[in-house]
């Protein structure tokens, strides 16, 4: 049976109509410039639409035109348009893109996308939606919500988007090609998104044959739909060295999950060693506690609210100096952040360790006797063998040792939440993967990154997940919702 792509397409354009429109398309709706179209087309990617149109505005104040942005310095650029994901490429591609513009055509944007893919910071994706857009000529732009949701509606079996872009030229209706860009993408930031799509309420449920999907879970009887308005997020994530995170796209990362809360371990860097751009991050108050030992350890925490005390450590000189516990307060709740000590080879640190586990458990019964308790981080133990790919191969390895589980152990014992495991119990759900044998392609890893809250914060949870999509470091993000 054929996918009903006119159907679909129709009930799509009731969808979508009231949801968020893209930044591109909303630019277009202001002017039909070409020139503003691919300035703000080139600024959009890997960046929220919000972040890309106030980059927008905010440029076009300054050069409306190519003439008025050749006027523009690299470093002004930067400052205009940050923080647009790399922010420091984009600006060097709009430097040079009067030049490119005024050699080759004339000061012309072009019109085909074969000529746009040779201006600076432009590629396929780019040049059709600046045809399409600006133009209002047929082409058909390809981002990963068009390539993702084709796939996963079978209309296409391809790998790549260029894949995609050139099959849907062979069998999409050339009347939709324009406008389905647009329609995906909303539909993808809204209904169908990369990770837990909401099936449940999707309007295309019964056409959908969902290839590859796996729909979030609901539970109507305890009232966690989803994400409530009410809720804030929270990110914990081991970068394994802040400096490289960044030069990986840290700082789009950030801004894509939206984190309320966003705490690091293992930044392995001194705030003097740090670029302006991450210790002053627009609408977050940032508070970083190194180890002593330069390229080693630490934690670090960015909060939208702040906090009404900031704890630097445990209050033991054996354990502070390693800038392992970093605790915010709050009114209603302690966030607690920690870069758990690895047992390390041999088991050789494993009484270090046991004695940092035991020091975390009674400070945090001290906290949870005031108010509600938000413990993350990188605790570097898998607790149960559905935790890790290979259990009985680990069993004497650092991570997964007896003396090790046991303590996890102890804290559910004592009422403590792993979070995750009260909305998901499937297996191969990591978070953690060796550099070494190709393990994060193969999916051969280790749960051992957490949230864990206090007994009485239970039903404060209402959501939590692993964001393996999200590369950058050994260790991807993982988040709750909390009320």
């Amino acid at each position: 049976m054929s996918f009903p792509i006119d159907t679909v397409v129709a009930l799509l354009q009731k969808e979508v109509a009231d949801y968020q429109v893209p930044v591109v398309d909303l630019i277009a709706a202001q002017t039909r410039d070409p020139f503003k179209v691919l300035v703000a087309t080139i600024l959009s990617a890997r960046t929220k639409d919000e972040v890309t149109a106030a980059a927008s505005r905010r440029l076009f104040k300054k050069a409306d035109n190519a003439e008025e942005l050749d006027q523009l310095s690299v470093a002004e650029l930067e400052k205009l348009v940050y923080p647009v994901g790399f922010f420091r490429n984009k600006a060097k591609y709009l430097a040079a893109l009067p030049g490119v513009l005024a050699e080759e055509f004339g000061g012309q944007v072009p019109d085909v996308v074969e000529e746009l893919v040779k201006l600076p910071g432009v590629g396929r994706k780019t040049a059709n939606l600046v045809v399409a857009v600006a133009f209002n000529k047929p082409a058909i732009c390809v981002d990963t919500h068009v390539h993702r949701i084709m796939n996963l509606w079978g209309y296409v079996e391809t790998t790549t988007p260029l894949q995609t872009e050139m099959a849907l030229r062979e069998k999409l209706p050339e009347q939709y090609w324009i406008t389905i860009n647009s329609l995906l993408v909303a539909f993808g930031q809204g209904t169908c998104k990369p990770r837990s799509p909401h099936c449940d309420r999707c309007v295309l449920a019964e056409l959908c044959p969902q290839i590859g999907v796996k729909p979030r879970k609901t539970q109507s009887s305890s009232g966690r739909i989803g994400k409530k308005s009410s809720s804030r997020r929270f990110i914990s994530w081991n970068v394994n060295g802040l400096r490289a995170a960044l030069k990986k796209g840290f700082l789009d990362t950030l801004h894509e999950l939206d984190a309320d809360i966003f705490a690091l371990q293992e930044i392995k860097a001194m705030p003097d060693q740090l670029p302006d751009e991450v210790k002053h991050i627009p609408g977050y108050h940032a508070y970083f506690y190194p180890a002593r030992k330069k390229g080693y350890s630490g934690t670090a925490v960015f909060s939208r609210t702040e906090p009404r005390d900031v704890v630097y450590g445990l209050g033991k000189e054996e354990f502070d100096s390693e800038g392992r516990v970093l605790t915010l307060e709050f009114a209603d709740f302690y966030f607690i952040n920690i870069y758990f000590p690895n047992a390390q080879h041999g088991l050789k640190r494993i009484d270090f360790k046991q004695d940092f586990n035991n020091e975390v458990l009674r400070y945090m019964d001290r906290l949870a006797k005031k108010k509600s308790v938000v413990l993350c981080g990188d605790l570097n133990v898998a607790h149960k063998e559905i935790d890790l790919a290979n259990p009985k191969a680990n069993v004497k390895n650092p991570g997964f040792s007896p003396r090790e589980r046991a303590w996890m152990d102890e804290v559910v014992q004592a009422g403590y939440v792993d979070t995750f495991r009260l909305f998901n119990q499937e297996p191969e759900q990591y978070s953690w993967w060796s550099y070494r044998f190709n393990a994060r392609v193969k999916n051969i890893g280790w749960r051992i990154d957490y949230f864990v809250v206090d007994p009485g914060s239970r039903d404060r949870v209402q959501g939590a997940a692993i964001h393996d999509d999200i590369l950058g470091s050994d260790h991807c993000p993982v988040s709750i919702e909390f009320t």
